[in-house]
Order: structure tokens, then sequence, then C-alpha cells
């Protein structure tokens, strides 16, 4: 099945590539994933209001550091479930990448108040600010690629929403547990 070049590298038969290539831009390729993401994003949310709402008491005692870091989770885990179910609605796929980019530069406009809060709280350990950082950054950057990708029609399309949903899930679950876990020690 695979053709042989003159370099002895194995290569998939002409038009497999171009196969796959093209599902990263067709969103109904992508449903059964937008929808499991969509679920556990769903799920997820719900269980990170009731983990803040546990621990209300504690997260509002440091008020320059952790009600921020709330906020940005739970924007961190919708961006993942405003993502995917975009992707499911039927519309033009250069017009779903604006709203991806549109998502993803909403969550990265917090970036700059990450850094100021890190300028005016030098005391706080480095990580701390580092990891809020990367909560939000983790989802919103391969989003943003996401949705220049789709609007350019180049570089992979939908394929980048797989990171983009796995790192948000993995932020948000991270950031789930210092609010409801580390914040009690």
């Amino acid at each position: 099945m695979y053709v042989h070049q003159t370099s002895g590298v194995p290569r998939r038969p002409l038009g497999v590539d171009s196969l796959l290539m093209a599902r990263g831009y067709d969103p109904a390729a992508w449903q059964a994933f937008c929808q499991a993401l969509v679920g556990a994003a769903a799920a997820l949310t719900g269980l990170l209001f009731v983990a803040v709402s546990i621990n209300l008491e504690r997260i509002l005692k440091r008020p320059n550091f952790l009600p921020p870091r709330a906020a940005e989770t739970l924007a961190a885990v919708l961006v993942v479930l405003m993502s995917c179910a975009l992707t499911l609605v039927p519309q033009n796929t250069r017009l779903l990448g604006i709203e991806l980019l549109v998502i993803a530069l909403t969550l990265l406009a917090v970036t700059p108040r990450q850094l100021a809060t890190r300028r005016e709280q030098p005391e706080d350990p480095a990580a701390w600010h580092r990891s809020r950082i990367a909560t939000t950054a983790a989802p919103a950057i391969p989003t943003a690629i996401t949705g220049i990708s789709l609007i350019i029609h180049w570089g992979g399309g939908l394929y980048w929403l797989a990171p983009a949903a796995l790192l948000g899930i993995a932020a948000a679950v991270y950031s789930g547990w210092v609010l409801l876990v580390e914040i009690v020690r």
C-alpha cells in the first residue's frame, strides 16, 4: 500500500495526506470530539463553581491572588466549552475561525494584568504567577492558532483545537485542585 521513493522512506499513497488535512477544515468531522468536550467542559465548570463556593471565604481572604485565579480558571474552561460548542454550529469555517480568534484574544487580554500583579506582589512565589499565566495561555494560544488557521485555510485548522481543549481541561483541573484542596493547607 505504501509507495517507496528513492530515499527509501515509505510514503502514504497520493491523496491520503490531503484527505487528512481536509478534515482539519471540516467541522462535521470533529462533531464527536466536540460533543465529548462540551460535556466534559460543562461538567468541569460545574465542579469549579462548587469548589469556589466551598472555599469562598478562604478565596476572598487573599483578594490579590485567589479571586482572579478562580475567574481565570472558569474563563479557561469556558473557552473550551465555547470553542467546541461553536464548532458544532453549522457555519462557514472562516466565520468559525473569527469566532475562535475573538474568544482566544479575550482570554489572552488578561495576561498584562497577570504580569502587573507579579510586579505589584513580588513577595508571592513566582510559580503562583506563572501557573496563572499558564492556565489562561494553555487553551488560548492553540485556540488563537485554530482561529487564524481556519481564517486563512492553512496550518492545520481544527487539528489545533485538540491541544487547545485538552490543555484547557488540564489547566482547569490543576487550578480546581488548587482552589479546592491546596487552599486548605
